[in-house]
């Protein structure tokens, strides 16, 4: 609010609960932005924040208490509570949302809000304002303008607090674990439904509920199909398995890529395309640095990547000319970073007016190089050993005045460390 002018109100619903089949939901999950402000973990609410408004600047809307739907569903917090768990000014039920928020709204010459992300209720707020204007011939004010509420939210949202840290390196240790397990359970003949589920039981028994994402495990040529989530193959030795798994830990994600040996052991082929993508990250980890731009890690990965592919005859001609043409695409298609923090790809600008902003403290981002080459590639005269390989690794990235701190380090990635493992 103190980035707020008077007279002027934010508007942040919660998310719904949202059908799965027939009369079964997803899991609720909170919506972002409004979890990052509230805490607070029930479907169906509204966040007003209304700076140097005389009877409370905080809101709550909520669902009432409802003692059938306890009984099947658990305790509510109702609007009564409110202030005293949440610390907000105000509660109010939900229901009567309609009949408070177009007053709490009139006279306000912004209002701050994030639309597209929830449509239903933004078809509820555009009435309210249109009501508000069919009654200015009778004095009513409407709202001046909308503004939206990631330019001031995302910006707080991008830069982790140590409470925020906290979180994440529990989320990151967590993660870490349940990739050792993974590896040490990995055999040949196993499948990859099985090994997810390693993951799953080592992100439970810690607390983290769910995974932040979809887990990848992807064996053999599946590596190479950057989104595989079917994990249903089953996994055959001398072929390399790609995880990619993080968990959600209190919201914050964690978001981790290992690649290794089915049997344990790497071939002369994998350990030549893995050493390279190790030293791509191992380069773009280095260049997480205060002051550095955004990019810079991904450039000095992909360089890394392109540097070895011409060593291994996989691409030909000069280092430069090949990154200006980005005639490399081919085996690296994708980005090494992306923002890490409540969302797995988490909120915040990669450029501001066209440039690349820079890094700072507090910032946490990933990094995950990776070379592909798919059995079908149309490359003539590929040798075989090549074909079907997908190598990607990944960790998190705390920015610190004292350099990149890798808050994932524990799950192993040096070639010898994980053959001892797994050997063990």
């Amino acid at each position: 609010m103190g980035m707020m002018a008077q007279g002027t109100i934010a508007v942040i619903p919660g998310a719904k609960t949202r059908v799965r089949n027939r009369d079964v939901d997803y899991v609720f999950r909170q919506d972002s932005d409004f979890w990052y402000l509230t805490g607070f973990s029930e479907p169906e609410a509204v966040l007003l924040l209304a700076p140097g408004r005389q009877h409370g600047e905080s809101i709550l809307f909520c669902q009432e208490r409802d003692a059938r739907h306890e009984l099947y569903n658990g305790e509510r917090l109702g609007p009564d509570r409110a202030s005293r768990v949440l610390g907000v000014d105000d509660g109010f039920p939900v229901a009567d949302i309609a009949e408070i928020l177009p007053g709490l709204i009139e006279g306000c010459e912004t209002i701050y809000v994030t639309l597209g992300d929830h449509p239903e209720f933004d078809q509820r707020l555009l009435g309210w304002v249109a009501d508000i204007r069919a009654r200015e011939a009778g004095g009513a004010i409407p709202p001046g303008e909308f503004v939206a509420l990631k330019h001031l939210l995302h910006e707080q949202r991008l830069i982790k607090s140590a409470a925020e840290v906290r979180l994440m390196r529990e989320a990151a240790s967590i993660t870490a674990e349940a990739h050792v397990r993974a590896m040490r359970a990995c055999h040949p003949g196993m499948n990859e439904t099985a090994l997810e589920a390693e993951l799953t039981y080592a992100f439970m028994r810690r607390g983290a509920r769910s995974s932040a994402y979809p887990s990848i495990v992807g064996g053999g040529a599946n590596a190479c199909i950057l989104h595989y989530i079917d994990n249903a193959a089953d996994l055959k030795a001398g072929d390399l398995v790609l995880i990619d798994a993080g968990c959600e830990y209190e919201h914050y994600a964690a978001d981790v890529t290992r690649t290794f040996p089915v049997d344990g052991k790497f071939t002369k082929a994998q350990t030549a395309l893995y050493e390279i993508v190790l030293e791509a990250q191992m380069r773009g980890i280095d260049a997480c640095r205060v002051g550095a731009e955004f990019n810079a890690p991904h450039e000095a990965a992909l360089r890394t990547m392109v540097e070895g592919l011409v060593g291994l005859k996989l691409l030909d001609g000069d280092v430069q000319a090949i990154l200006d043409d980005e005639s490399y695409r081919d085996f690296c298609p994708h980005k090494s970073s992306h923002w890490l923090g409540i969302d797995v790809h988490d909120v915040g600008d990669y450029r501001i007016d066209g440039t690349w902003r820079t890094l700072e403290p507090g910032m946490v981002l990933t990094v995950e190089p990776g070379i592909y080459i798919p059995p079908r590639m149309s490359m003539k005269h590929l040798p075989a050993r090549w074909r079907g390989l997908g190598i990607r690794i990944e960790d998190d990235v705390l920015i610190t005045n004292g350099g990149p701190e890798v808050l994932t380090s524990v799950a192993p990635k040096d070639i010898a460390e994980i053959e001892a493992l797994m050997r063990g």
